[in-house]
């Protein structure tokens, strides 16, 4: 959707999907605004509870079978396994996605990690496909005047019209960018050093796997340190997936700055910083066709 700041001022149920790679602020400001006069959506909380849970359950059961005492338990239902997800600890989604890499390590083996790839991005666009009907709930059955989208850091690698059709037919864009070369490095030297599995493109896991093995001079997915991988993969990952939120932000939403987010501290904050976005697009706008 797009606004003009008197639009957006006078919008009365305000919905807004939060855009950009993790760790740039929009768990930050769904954590400030939900419980008050929003409904925060978290797209991968959503995806654990909801689409992964079984492919979660099967997981954990998988390898609580290669222990004897637990199989018997098992086999007779004596005990019950469940997936224990929350909105700030996704421990379960990132257990399932895994890394890929030597199983010696912890690691998972190229073809199975392919699959996983394919069922966590029909999981992502399952989540995301249901924000109008999510938004529809929280007015109708929780009584929340506005909605907040906090999706996954890998939205912009689906390739998924739908997706963001329907996320521009139904919210704002608000896309928070990283131009601050401080927080760029902090945001790599993070992920480097805690690791977490992550989301690729097909066609970018398989171009730079290549990559990795001329640079590494390993020959198969199993000699990988799966630590390693993550941690040589997320640069070229981070870099790749900007143009892509820009893609859809520039004709499609608006933009703000990681420096900016970090300096809301409550919702009027929060909405004064939205106006901000609409009138510096607009004030952009009007000086593109001023040159042309």
């Amino acid at each position: 959707m797009k606004f003009t700041v008197e639009e957006f001022r006078y919008w009365k149920n305000k919905n807004v999907t939060l855009l950009g790679m993790s760790g740039v602020g929009k768990s930050y400001l769904s954590g400030m605004l939900q419980g008050k006069n929003w409904f925060h959506y978290s797209g991968d909380y959503r995806i654990g509870t909801r689409y992964l849970d079984e492919h979660i359950l099967d997981m954990i059961k998988q390898q609580a079978m290669q222990v004897p005492f637990l199989k018997d338990l098992l086999r007779k239902d004596w005990i019950h396994i469940r997936n224990n997800i929350e909105i700030d600890d996704l421990g379960p989604v990132l257990s399932f996605v895994g890394k890929l890499g030597n199983p010696a390590l912890g690691g998972v083996e190229l073809d199975e990690f392919i699959k996983r790839q394919a069922i966590y991005r029909q999981a992502e666009i399952d989540a995301m496909l249901e924000v109008p009907e999510f938004i529809k709930k929280s007015q109708d059955i929780y009584g929340y005047p506005h909605f907040i989208n906090d999706v996954g850091g890998s939205l912009c690698e689906l390739e998924e019209p739908e997706v963001i059709e329907t996320l521009i037919e139904c919210s704002l864009i608000l896309y928070i960018q990283v131009t601050n070369q401080v927080q760029e490095e902090i945001l790599v030297q993070r992920a480097q050093s805690s690791p977490k599995p992550l989301f690729y493109r097909a066609e970018f896991l398989q171009q730079h796997l290549q990559m990795y093995f001329e640079e590494s001079g390993l020959e198969y997915a199993a000699e990988i340190d799966p630590d390693e991988f993550a941690r040589w993969v997320f640069p070229h990952l981070f870099h790749s997936r900007i143009p892509r939120y820009e893609a859809i932000a520039h004709p499609h939403g608006y933009t703000v700055t990681s420096d900016e987010v970090a300096k809301v501290k409550n919702e009027e904050d929060f909405l004064t910083l939205i106006e901000l976005a609409i009138a510096r697009q607009s004030e952009n706008s009007k000086s593109l066709m001023g040159n042309l």
